[in-house]
């Protein structure tokens, strides 16, 4: 089967993500034939990583291409949503990096163009291959600990914010949407109700020479009252468990990267017990997005998935502003 050809907008310096994407692509059976970047001096580095491709420095010239079958799009988040609407339309499938995009208005345009052209979109939560999710994923679907009804995730520390766009709040988004999306994703793996309202907490309170909030704090609540808090923070000078997941038989808590804590009730006693997390299986999500293309298995990160994590952290930031419950626009 002729394999699917591929093209990275956006080839940046900063973790060498177009290289990485490239070449994940690549190990999974599809080809990356072209890339593309403002930066002429990015594209010379990339006909350097890989020998005979086509390089562009416009996003308009590469989509003529017609040897480009996918679009892989590396870019700030406040373009995800106009440059997978321009590559859907011509008629190119998608693959856009987390977040999705910073409103639900474009997450939506996106949607309606993938849809409008019969093309495949998708994002790149890679991190649902994570060890440690996939291991209290496992847990709970063993019902080791019951019916979850309370799930806190936090990330951050006390830190400036770096000086790059990802300190930009009009380019970022927010504060949850960076790592934030992920915590969210999975969440949605670990719930599967359907949202309720969501309550925010955002906060610009230390590092003003930056626009990014400092600390920002969603509370989801599902049917049947469950809830889940997640919060992402460069002013918490006291650290919390990155993981506090509560059941009605036990509670799972990870405070590091390297060590899952699991505690469950045994005829009356709590017993507690400990395990390492699965390996990462990273390169799993381009291996999915091949055998969809080319073989029509069906696609694991679907963009209506990730379109309702766009919708709960923008409900968080107008309770936020408003100081109300927001129900999400995608529950």
């Amino acid at each position: 089967m002729e394999a699917t050809r591929c093209a990275v907008i956006g080839y940046g310096g900063a973790f060498n993500m177009g290289k990485a994407h490239a070449e994940q692509m690549n190990a999974a059976g599809m080809k990356t034939v072209a890339a593309c970047d403002v930066d002429p001096v990015r594209m010379e580095q990339a006909a350097v990583d890989f020998p005979g491709i086509r390089t562009y420095t416009s996003v308009d010239d590469l989509l003529k291409d017609s040897l480009v079958d996918l679009c892989v799009i590396i870019l700030p988040h406040n373009l995800h949503g106009e440059v997978a609407v321009k590559c859907l339309n011509a008629g190119k499938h998608v693959v856009v990096e987390k977040p999705m995009s910073n409103t639900v208005a474009e997450a939506d345009a996106m949607v309606e163009a993938a849809t409008r052209n019969g093309k495949m979109l998708s994002v790149f939560h890679n991190r649902r291959w994570d060890g440690d999710f996939m291991s209290i994923r496992e847990l709970l679907g063993q019902g080791i600990i019951g019916d979850v009804f309370k799930i806190e995730a936090c990330m951050g520390g006390y830190h400036k914010l770096g000086d790059w766009w990802r300190s930009d709040k009009e380019i970022s988004g927010s504060v949850l949407h960076d790592w934030g999306a992920h915590i969210i994703d999975w969440i949605f793996h670990f719930v599967p109700e359907s949202m309720t309202g969501v309550d925010g907490y955002f906060h610009k309170r230390v590092w003003k020479e930056k626009t990014l909030e400092d600390h920002g704090e969603i509370v989801i609540r599902f049917e049947g009252g469950k809830t889940a808090q997640v919060e992402n923070s460069s002013i918490a000078a006291a650290s919390k468990s990155r993981w506090r997941i509560l059941g009605t038989k036990g509670a799972i808590v990870m405070n590091g990267w390297d060590k899952i804590e699991v505690t469950v009730d045994h005829d009356g006693y709590l017993a507690k017990f400990e395990m390492k997390p699965k390996d990462s299986q990273w390169s799993a999500y381009y291996q999915n997005v091949a055998d969809h293309l080319m073989k029509g298995m069906p696609l694991i990160v679907q963009a209506e998935q990730s379109r309702r994590i766009i919708a709960a952290i923008e409900a968080g930031e107008e309770s936020s502003r408003i100081g109300k419950t927001v129900v999400p626009k995608h529950v």
